[in-house]
């Protein structure tokens, strides 16, 4: 099989798969996706392309965001931090601890760090994901104890 596209930034949706968004939304309760479409989207209310949930305000919201996989990510996780004294903020991002965003916005300001076990299967995708996940929550709103945590979900594949 050929993976490059699949490592590269022209694959840039990575559809949540709902088994997966109703776990964590037992947790979270969320209120708003802010980064999908008219097919795609997990919440009632929610934030398309053009409607730009980059620019848009999450005060009060429960956000639930599944980024695009290229360059623009790092605009949402720090949009996502900038509202977490607002907002309690979930991104669904691939786990990549050695980049510059991750130790410059993630590892110092998440309230919690969840390390998927396993490769995620999304949604309209032959395959597991070539590539390992994790869930960012930011929230300010809150008292945690600052922790990174390995979790299983059910239906990952390793």
């Amino acid at each position: 099989m050929n993976n490059d596209l699949m490592f590269s930034s022209e694959v840039m949706s990575w559809s949540t798969p709902q088994w997966l968004f109703d776990q964590i939304n037992q947790e979270f309760n969320f209120t708003l996706d802010a980064c999908a479409d008219k097919s795609n989207h997990k919440c009632n209310k929610y934030y398309t392309e053009s409607d730009n949930g980059l620019v848009q305000s999450w005060n009060g919201e429960r956000v639930w965001i599944n980024p695009p996989y290229g360059r623009e990510q790092k605009a949402w996780i720090q949009k996502a931090y900038e509202e977490s004294d607002k907002a309690i903020s979930v991104l669904l991002i691939p786990a990549r601890p050695d980049t510059r965003v991750f130790h410059e916005i993630i590892a110092p300001h998440a309230a919690e760090i969840r390390f998927l076990k396993g490769r995620i299967k999304f949604s309209g995708h032959k395959n597991a994901a070539p590539f390992p996940s994790c869930l960012v929550i930011f929230d300010k709103t809150h008292v945690y104890e600052k922790r990174t945590i390995f979790v299983e979900y059910k239906n990952c594949k390793i």
